[in-house]
Parts: structure tokens; C-alpha cells; sequence
């Protein structure tokens, strides 16, 4: 399927490429299939292209002379995408404590939604969630997925500082604080597990068009994983599978 997608400068250095205003996977893997053949294709002039939920900035090593010739270029990119060929991801799945010590506003949500704490839990453990793309802050996992019972606003007043590892809700997302943070999102529980490290070759261990399952697991679960992370032993549990 192909979108009509928009072109404009977005600085002297990157291109602003945008599809309708809609957050799906039909859009995710379009762009996805987009950005492949722009990186595999494209010539040395491009050093990166960063998705978001339904536009992608292409950034170039230096200033872009010839808008138009560009605009054709990018394009011609669109056209040759390989989409017959399937997207490989692959599957995490993250545990999460959702102890009333790491939930600070379950109780808020439940009496919100007039759902008990138990059922607002199995809600959020039960789909698996799309990885849409990376940011507000390195390895903060944007989510698409989240039951439409379980929307709920930001908060007015966000907190100046959340735990890290703090499994959020906000609006229709919901997500992992990678470190510690201001943030606005209602918490619900909190994963041990580290989604940034600087040091590796690849910081974030998921990438746009992975999934994400929530484990539910006790406070005891919790404080074995923390060890085993100290120790170097932990690894997220993850499956490949096709798109």
C-alpha cells in the first residue's frame, strides 16, 4: 500500500518526511520499509534517519543545496522499498512488579476506570504492545497497544522525579522510564530490567517494530532479578518472529 506522503525542509542539514496522522502498524511498516531502502540504497550523504509515529526526519552530513533534487531522490527511495520482503523482530518479555510500593497511582487509575487494581493489572499484562519508536529520552520505549479501557490523562503536575524503571500510563501510551526522570505519566509498577546501556554496541536492546509482553511478577521476583543484574547474569527473555 503506498501513503501520500508530504516532503519539507525541517533544517539546512534534514529532511521532514511525514504520512497521515494516524498511529498504526500499517503506517510503522511502511516506514520501516521506507527507511531500509533509504539506508541501504541511499548515498554516503545521509548519517541518519529517525522515525516517530507517522513522520521520519532524514538527517545529512551537510547542508542540502538542491531541495528539489533531493525531494526526487528520497522519493524514488519510496518507490523501490522492498515490501514483499518480511520484517524480522523480535519479541521481549519485560517483568514488572506492580507492588503497591513501585504503583504509586494504581489506586488513582482504579478508582478512575471503577476497575479493581487486579483487573487494571491483567489488562496491562494482556497484549503485546509494538515498539513505534525511541525517545523522549534514550531507550524510552513508545508503546502502541495499550487497552482503550485503561486511557488515562497525564498528570496536571508531573512529578520532578521517577524511579527508573518506572512502567507509566499516559493518555493512550503507555511505557518504561529508562533512568531517572521528571515525568507526567501515572505510574503503575516498575521493571527491573535495564533498557539503556551506553557502554554496548547497541544501547537500547529493542528497535522500532520489536514487541513488548509485560510479565506480572512479585516484590521476592523482583529483588532476585536486581541481583542477578548485579551479577551479570540476567538477560531478557525475547523470541524472534516474522512480521
Amino acid at each position: 500500500m503506498d501513503f501520500e506522503l508530504t516532503y519539507r525542509r525541517f533544517s539546512e542539514r534534514s529532511i521532514l518526511v511525514e504520512w497521515p496522522q494516524e498511529i498504526n502498524e500499517d503506517i510503522l511498516e511502511d516506514m520501516l520499509f521506507y527507511k531500509n531502502s533509504i539506508l541501504n540504497f541511499s548515498n554516503k550523504s545521509i548519517v541518519q534517519v529517525n522515525n516517530a509515529y507517522f513522520s521520519m526526519l532524514i538527517i545529512y552530513e551537510l547542508t542540502i543545496d538542491n531541495l528539489n533534487d533531493e525531494f526526487l531522490s528520497l522519493k524514488r527511495h519510496y518507490l523501490k522499498r522492498n515490501i514483499t520482503k518480511k520484517l524480522r523482530s523480535k519479541l521481549f518479555k519485560i517483568p514488572v512488579c506492580y507492588d503497591d510500593e513501585f504503583g504509586l497511582d494504581l489506586k488513582v487509575i482504579s478508582e478512575g476506570k471503577k476497575i479493581a487494581i487486579s483487573e487494571l493489572i491483567r489488562q496491562h499484562t494482556e497484549p503485546i504492545y509494538t515498539v513505534f519508536f525511541i525517545g523522549f529520552l534514550p531507550g524510552f520505549l513508545y508503546l502502541g497497544g495499550l487497552n482503550k479501557g485503561l486511557h488515562f490523562p497525564r498528570k496536571k503536575s508531573p512529578r520532578l522525579q521517577i524511579k527508573k524503571g518506572a512502567v507509566a500510563i499516559g493518555g493512550e501510551q503507555t511505557g518504561i522510564y529508562p533512568n531517572e526522570s521528571p515525568g507526567g505519566w501515572n505510574i503503575i509498577g516498575n521493571s527491573p530490567v535495564d533498557l539503556f546501556l551506553p557502554k554496548k554496541k547497541e544501547p537500547c536492546f529493542a528497535k522500532p517494530g520489536d514487541k513488548i509482553k509485560f510479565t506480572p511478577i512479585s516484590r521476592t521476583e523482583y529483588q532476585s532479578i536486581v541481583l542477578q543484574i548485579e551479577q551479570g547474569v540476567y538477560a531478557i527473555e525475547s523470541e524472534v518472529i516474522d512480521g
